[in-house]
């Protein structure tokens, strides 16, 4: 049996050599900027370190922080109440929070409908919820990933309870018209609880809750370079939900256990950063998007760009599948040159299966197994787009040249 960690600790032996590094897998992990882990550090051990549930200094302090944050983030998204938004260990947990605490304890066992190109932390959910009695619908998307909104019109009736479709595909960057989908289900049904993952469109796109008549929101900390383990959930004024976890109640009802103030606070920070300058650092986004995708379609064979181009695209997101190349060659490739890409989702990337969303769209296996997703933020320049430019065509190469013929051809 291979040892792992032997393993891993030769790679890294033979990555120390690498004299130049762009991280580009920001859908799975990012880097924290010095100014969010300096404004957390001293959440550690100096300030506000208490539990927010108990009557002294350092547990007040902890409570007032945790408060502050909810009042800044909710503001970012355009809500009334601080009281709107509950904090969580991360998007999976505030989408399981919003699907189970919304179905799992109704008596009425009614139809769930969902984009086909969920995350998995919805699809997986929803595939169990259906084997306990719920009608599931999974509404088709276009070959740019956009749903169908004639399908979404016939499947709303009196039994549906809850619709759950993402602002913005986390793998290929479609913007969804969440405006129109929610327009469609309230004049079909008005009583339909409507969630929406936005951790991809947080800090991306401007969200507006006083002009999207949502029920519940996910967004997450990592997706704007804030730190692991925080996420949010936005829960409308009204709305019954549920606990799906029980233990210590502290300043949230719907998720018990202490809070982790610095991780709220580092998701705070990360915010107020990516909001304080908005319009120009989207722009920027937009800027290496276009320059990276432009780059490689004009000058790389046998490309395909996955997802829409333009101002209907995040402007984050880089997803293109390179025919004749497997994609986690090719991610193991560029590492070589410092460049830290992923190849479809981390979700799916153990598995020998390809993406659903690449599936969704049309692609063919090998062209779903060739694909490599980027993605750009604000803390990136352009002397980094210009080396990743530099590096893939070599990188593209040697694994075509390497790929059996028949592989190629067989697209």
């Amino acid at each position: 049996m291979i040892n792992m960690v032997e393993s891993v600790k030769k790679l890294i032996e033979y990555y120390k050599d690498v004299k130049r590094e762009v991280y580009l897998d920001l859908e799975n992990s990012s880097p924290v900027p010095k100014e969010v882990l300096d404004e957390m550090i001293i959440y550690f051990n100096s300030k506000a370190y208490g539990n927010p549930t108990i009557t002294h200094k350092p547990g007040w302090e902890a409570y007032e922080t945790i408060m502050e944050i909810r009042d800044k983030i909710s503001k970012y998204i355009n809500t009334d109440s601080a009281e709107n938004i509950h904090f969580t260990p991360g998007e999976t947990e505030a989408n399981n929070l919003a699907i189970l605490g919304t179905t799992l304890f109704s008596n009425k066992k009614g139809k769930i409908i969902v984009s086909e190109i969920e995350s998995l932390s919805i699809l997986n959910l929803i595939n169990i919820l259906s084997n306990f009695g719920y009608e599931v619908v999974k509404i088709p998307v276009d070959k740019n990933g956009f749903i169908n909104l004639d399908s979404l019109d016939k499947s709303i009736d009196k039994n549906t309870t809850l619709v759950s479709i993402m602002m913005v595909n986390n793998e290929i960057g479609s913007i969804e018209p969440i405006k129109e989908a929610i327009d469609i289900i309230r004049d079909k049904n008005s009583d339909v609880i409507i969630h929406s993952d936005a951790s991809d469109a947080y800090g991306r796109i401007p969200i507006d809750l006083k002009k999207l008549d949502l029920d519940l929101m996910t967004i997450s900390s990592y997706k704007i370079l804030g730190p692991r383990g925080i996420g949010a959930l936005y829960v409308k004024d009204g709305l019954e939900i549920n606990r799906i976890i029980e233990g210590q109640i502290g300043t949230d009802h719907l998720w018990p256990g202490i809070e982790n103030t610095p991780l709220i606070v580092g998701f705070g920070k990360a915010s107020e950063i990516i909001f304080s300058d908005f319009e120009n650092k989207v722009n920027h986004m937009k800027r290496l998007r276009d320059m990276l995708i432009d780059g490689i379609l004009n000058n790389i064979e046998s490309t395909i760009l996955n997802g829409p181009n333009g101002d209907q695209r995040s402007p984050d997101n880089v997803n293109i599948s390179f025919i004749g190349c497997e994609g986690e060659s090719l991610t193991i490739e560029l590492s070589l040159y410092g460049v830290y890409v992923s190849s479809g989702s981390a979700c799916t990337r153990r598995m020998l299966v390809p993406s659903h969303v690449l599936t969704a769209i049309g692609r063919k296996h090998l062209e779903a197994h060739g694909s490599i997703l980027m993605k750009v933020s604000w803390i990136h320049k352009i002397d980094d787009i210009k080396y990743v430019l530099s590096v893939i065509p070599n990188a593209v190469n040697r694994i075509r040249g390497i790929t059996p013929k028949e592989v190629k051809n067989d697209v």
